[in-house]
């Protein structure tokens, strides 16, 4: 089925992606976007709309005419020093998605937050989708803000009962047309050092091209208010475990000390006191101790109701890199 989307979020990396998957679908895409320039997707019949999609007015102007919306947009900086510097996007829009649907007559929403809203469970009893949040992620101001809008959506869901809304909770995603990079950073960071240093706590990781599939089938799949975990299975790894993983896929020699977690504990308090002083940066307790975790979830929902891929994390590094090369990116 052919469908008009609004894409919100389509210049970051997940949104990059789904923007790709959409149009390969043959779906047409209304995108708003600050600078049309910061579109890295050939998209010659996709709508550009310039502008803020915090703006009230611009979302409502962009969503007429559309079947549905996907919202990849959030922000997720964690050197913003209030929490209220992530209401506008991952909450309050939201509201305005809500009121858009209203207004034009929209069904269809797919909504992507985080998986860190859901709680977190061990190698023996892996997470599903009914954990709730667990500590030191009921402190993120990010985790926190987008499990508000993922109330406000939910709400609104049971409200509407001819409304299809699917909330996307993907893990830590890795993969091509990582433009700025945003998760690609932890990548480079250890790329090709001979010695690198790392928390004992880790991700669970994702090529952003399966979350992309998964999001745009969830268009016409899964069950209206309900949430999806979305990671591999198979990379559910710690921090240092990436990092060898990927100088074995790269082809260089590195090695990985970890950290205790008293060095991060003291890190985090300096980071604080900088904090206080007005400087940012991502380091302070808050941010440390969602370092000293290990993640897993189970996927199963995520694979039987929206077709949830499990590429090979080993092929997101090698196609994060060689999308870097071929697109004259540093690395």
């Amino acid at each position: 089925m052919c469908m008009k989307v609004l894409l919100l979020g389509a210049t970051g990396l997940l949104g990059h992606n789904v923007l790709q998957q959409l149009t390969t679908a043959s779906h047409h895409v209304v995108a708003v976007v600050r600078r049309r320039d910061a579109l890295q997707v050939d998209t010659p019949d996709t709508i550009i709309v310039e502008g803020e999609i915090t703006n009230r007015t611009t979302l409502l102007q962009a969503a007429k005419g559309c079947d549905a919306i996907i919202n990849c947009a959030g922000v997720t900086d964690m050197s913003l020093r209030h929490f209220d510097d992530y209401l506008p996007v991952n909450m309050m829009l939201c509201h305005s998605i809500v009121e858009a649907m209203k207004m034009h007559g929209i069904k269809r929403l797919v909504h992507v937050s985080t998986v860190n809203t859901i709680g977190y469970g061990t190698p023996a009893q892996p997470a599903d989708e009914s954990v709730a949040i667990k500590a030191p992620f009921d402190k993120s101001f990010y985790a926190v803000s987008k499990l508000k809008g993922e109330a406000a959506l939910r709400e609104a869901a049971t409200l509407h009962a001819d409304w299809h809304v699917v909330i996307v909770n993907p893990g830590y995603m890795i993969g091509p047309m990582d433009v700025k990079p945003s998760s690609g950073r932890m990548l480079l960071t250890a790329y090709r050092k001979p010695l690198m240093v790392a928390p004992r706590g880790g991700k669970s990781f994702v090529d952003v091209r399966d979350v992309a599939a998964a999001v745009v089938n969830a268009l016409t799949m899964g069950r209206s208010a309900a949430r999806y975990i979305a990671v591999n299975s198979q990379a559910q790894m710690t921090v240092g475990e990436m990092f060898r993983l990927q100088a074995r896929v790269m082809g260089y020699r590195q090695r990985v000390v970890v950290l205790p977690d008293v060095l991060l504990a003291v890190a985090g308090w300096l980071g604080d006191v900088i904090r206080l002083l007005g400087v940012r940066t991502e380091l302070c307790t808050r941010n440390v101790r969602q370092l000293m975790v290990r993640e897993y979830y189970d996927n199963s929902h995520a694979i039987s109701d929206l077709q949830l891929q499990q590429t090979p994390i080993e092929e997101s590094v090698r196609d994060f890199y060689a999308w870097r090369d071929n697109n004259g990116k540093k690395t």
